[in-house]
């Protein structure tokens, strides 16, 4: 089996180089079932597009979703890119369905609001893939598919005996440490693959426990080099096996950390609001500071750019009343904060705090943009969804995610395409929605559908 690194950093293995019979896949078949893909229309792009009516970058492209939600960006971020995600379901629907917070606080399977976001823009079925003829509709579907999305334990498609159906397809498999090492089959949740990343000891403040986010973060990256993965391995002539470590995706939310130790031999430890490496005599900065309404992001620094900061700030403070003794004997022109001792920096941080506590976070920014200064605020989430800046990009897309259900706003494409962001184009699939629609293409018929249902197949 080979094995060779791409671009996207992460092991990708042939699956399909070889068959049980020693044969490979002709050069030409392959390119014939490969996607187009692209960020601009060539005139032969074009003529594709037209010959198919379908403009979608990933247009014809058949994606069969099997991850739970540690995987579902990965089938996310295709499906924005046109391709046809299909959600593979257990029948009665994944348990990832009831993962809070829900629409309304009510618990049920349309309204878990982290599965509505991971599953917008595919099509849903069910199917029961530990069943001989669950396992065998399933290979009908997969004859038609060019990538499967996978989040199960490491050898697990093989005891459900679906590796042959599956043998001329990318697989994107995405689990907690990979398909091999000493790990691979060791569950993990999201805590314990970013503490298995180093990533969660850089996070919190000096001399206290590390700290997480309040959401998961790694299934975003994982999914994310899964996409990224995916993409290379449709320019391959031979079916791909794409190998996502979700502690290796966490490992790189930090690059910082590993380069420190590798070239300095100095551990990145946690810092809470304060920055590294700008002071050559061991003085540390805050970055972090308490405004009116929040947190604004900025420090003391040196440079072009950071002395006309400290210029500007000094302006701004006279303008609204008095600039502090310490501030006001600064020469900018000279200022260099890289020799300040610990006493100096918190001298004029103890000046500069009480200005910033004045401001809003809008005012602070208005002010930042207007005089050309470093800064910026701490946005929340209520922030983000009023940002201008990302709506006058039309990020946000708002759609109903049910029949009942009120609108809610997501996140619409990650990129705009020749001016255009992808768009919202279904909500995330009712458990089974798209079962006859999508059996039916493949050559089941509604007697065979019917007995599927009553053995509980479906």
């Amino acid at each position: 089996m080979a094995t060779r690194t791409t671009s996207c950093g992460r092991s990708i293995r042939s699956i399909a180089s070889t068959r049980r019979s020693g044969s490979t896949i002709p050069r030409s078949r392959a390119r014939r079932r490969s996607c187009t893909a692209g960020s601009r229309r060539s005139p032969g792009t074009a003529a594709r597009t037209n010959a198919t009516q379908d403009g979608s970058l990933l247009g014809g492209c058949r994606v069969l979703d099997l991850a739970d939600l540690s995987g579902a960006v990965c089938g996310r971020i295709l499906a924005d890119l046109g391709a046809d995600v299909v959600k593979v379901e257990p029948p009665g629907g994944e348990p990832d369905r009831l993962q809070p917070p829900f629409v309304g606080d009510i618990e049920n399977s349309e309204r878990s609001i982290p599965w509505l976001a991971a599953n917008v823009n595919k099509r849903g079925i069910t199917c029961d893939l530990t069943s001989k003829d669950g396992r065998a509709v399933f290979a009908r579907l997969a004859s038609s598919a060019r990538i499967v999305v996978e989040s199960f334990a490491p050898g697990r498609l093989r005891e459900l005996g679906l590796e042959d159906a599956l043998r001329d397809t990318i697989v994107v498999s995405i689990t907690p440490y990979g398909q091999h090492g000493p790990l691979a089959g060791v569950p993990g949740s999201d805590l314990e693959v970013t503490a298995a990343s180093g990533s969660l000891w850089l996070a919190g403040e000096e001399g206290r426990a590390p700290v997480r986010t309040a959401q998961p973060q790694s299934p975003y990256w994982s999914g994310m080099y899964g996409a990224m993965g995916a993409l290379v391995a449709l320019r391959s002539p031979v079916a791909q096996r794409v190998d996502v470590s979700a502690q290796a995706a966490m490992t790189t939310v930090h690059p910082p950390a590993p380069v420190w130790w590798d070239i300095a031999r100095e551990e990145h430890g946690r810092t809470g609001p304060f920055l590294l490496g700008r002071s050559i005599v061991g003085s540390r900065f805050r970055n972090l500071w308490a405004c009116a309404d929040g947190f604004v992001s900025f420090a003391i620094q040196g440079g072009p750019i950071g002395r006309h900061t400290g210029r500007m700030l000094a302006q701004w403070m006279a303008e609204r009343g008095a600039v502090p003794p310490v501030i006001a004997a600064i020469d900018w022109d000279r200022f260099d904060n890289t020799t300040l001792t610990q006493a100096q920096v918190d001298e004029l941080e103890a000046a500069i705090a009480p200005f910033l506590r004045s401001l809003t976070k809008t005012e602070f920014f208005s002010e930042v943009v207007k005089r050309k200064m470093l800064g910026y605020p701490v946005g929340d989430a209520s922030d983000s969804l009023a940002d201008p800046q990302l709506r006058a990009r039309d990020f946000w897309r708002t759609q109903v995610p049910a029949n009942g259900l009120p609108p809610l706003r997501f996140p619409g494409g990650f990129a705009l395409f020749d001016g255009e962001r992808p768009a919202l184009r279904r909500p995330a699939p009712r458990v089974g929605e798209h079962n006859a629609e999508l059996y039916g293409e493949a050559g089941v018929d509604a007697d065979e559908l019917a007995r599927l249902r009553a053995t509980g197949t479906l």
